[in-house]
């Protein structure tokens, strides 16, 4: 334990006496209780969203509960100390990501999945949300001009490239976006200039051509059809999309009521306790619970943002508003592809959404945050 209580007593030098409770424990007390909060509407809405499957909810729930406790231990390590092991945490991830391709477990078409015999089964894909923007703020925060050199703009892209690629090869293009996106907002918040933005998204246009041709699979390039026109194939590829949006239609104003959606309950929305649970809440709560929901959202996005404005150095300034913003992107691409405006990714509702390596990861995402909150040096009041 003398390795704890020297994180400890570094963490609290120079607080005084009058150092907040939570922040001796490194915990935010706003993002814990928005939390909690989101915890519990998933547990109502899965439990409805799976035919009122009891053990869905307790798995649900045991994953929470296993993230929490990860999140409270990675809240107690000091940024620098995290700093310090990025790189060979880029590598493992990289690594983990070669091993899914080689051994990993399929599953619905797809391989992404490691499996330790008798233990666990995890996706690598997810904690390489996490190293991305932690490896491009270690590498950027090293920078000492106002903003990145050319070669740090094409080293860092060389950085994105090499995961989201693996990603891609299993496929999962849902994940290798949200693993770009992370690393771009690193850049973003790093000072990225606009020129080089100006010409990123020039170079989009032959890039999407490219993918369009050689990388992406055929039903990844029917969700993109589909997206243009759902009801070109009603009760095929069109039939997710159009589901979704009339079980949110029918919800109203203020929904059926708990337990009482038909297109869930009546299986005609497929994957509602996945990637589309919030058209089942829409359809349940109606125009309310959603707006309810946002605001929990935005709160926790504002939450976020203001703890990035409070990081005290480069690294964690990157770090914190990348997560958050990431966070951000989460609940708009997931809410976008279920009500028609955006292509089906596979992109699951952060916190809501059924599944428990997405759910541990985003409470990591959240303990990392906590730790660079609670551990910036703390000025006592008067």
């Amino acid at each position: 334990m003398r390795w704890l209580q020297r994180l400890n007593s570094t963490a609290t030098q120079g607080y005084g006496r009058r150092m907040p409770f939570w922040q001796r424990i490194h915990v935010d007390p706003w993002l814990l209780l928005l939390l909690l909060v989101l915890a519990t509407v998933a547990a109502f809405v899965l439990y409805s969203a799976s035919s009122r499957s009891l053990t869905m909810v307790y798995r649900q729930g045991a994953a929470f509960a296993v993230g929490l406790a990860v999140m409270l231990v990675v809240a107690q390590f000091q940024p620098r100390f995290m700093q310090r092991w990025v790189p060979l945490a880029y590598l493992a991830g990289v690594l983990l990501l070669i091993a899914v391709l080689v051994i990993g477990v399929q599953a619905k078409g797809a391989q992404r999945w490691l499996s330790i015999p008798g233990v666990m089964r995890f996706q690598p894909s997810e904690l390489m949300k996490l190293v991305m923007p932690m490896m491009l703020a270690w590498y950027l925060a090293r920078n000492t001009s106002l903003r990145p050199t050319v070669f740090q703009v094409l080293l860092s892209l060389l950085i994105i490239v090499v995961p989201v690629l693996l990603v891609l090869k299993q496929p999962d293009l849902g994940t290798s976006l949200l693993i770009a996106t992370s690393g771009f907002f690193v850049l973003l918040l790093a000072g990225l200039r606009w020129r080089y933005m100006v010409g990123a998204a020039i170079l989009l246009v032959p890039a999407a051509i490219a993918m369009w041709m050689f990388v992406l699979h055929n039903y990844q390039k029917q969700r993109i059809l589909t997206f243009l026109n759902p009801e070109s194939d009603p009760l095929g590829a069109g039939w997710n999309i159009i589901q979704s949006k009339a079980a949110i239609g029918s919800g109203g104003v203020y929904g059926k009521g708990w337990l009482q959606g038909t297109q869930s309950h009546l299986d005609f929305l497929p994957e509602g306790h996945t990637d589309f649970v919030i058209a089942v809440l829409g359809e349940e709560f109606g125009l309310v619970g959603i707006c309810l929901l946002l605001m929990v959202y935005l709160l926790i996005i504002a939450r976020g943002l203001y703890i990035t404005l409070q990081a005290q150095d480069s690294f964690c300034k990157l770090l914190a508003g990348s997560i958050t913003l990431t966070f951000f992107v989460y609940v708009f691409v997931n809410i976008g592809m279920v009500s028609g405006l955006l292509p089906v990714v596979g992109v699951p509702l952060p916190m809501i959404s059924y599944g428990g390596t997405s759910l541990v990861t985003l409470l990591v995402g959240f303990g990392i945050l906590m730790s660079i909150h609670t551990h910036r040096k703390w000025m006592p009041e008067g």
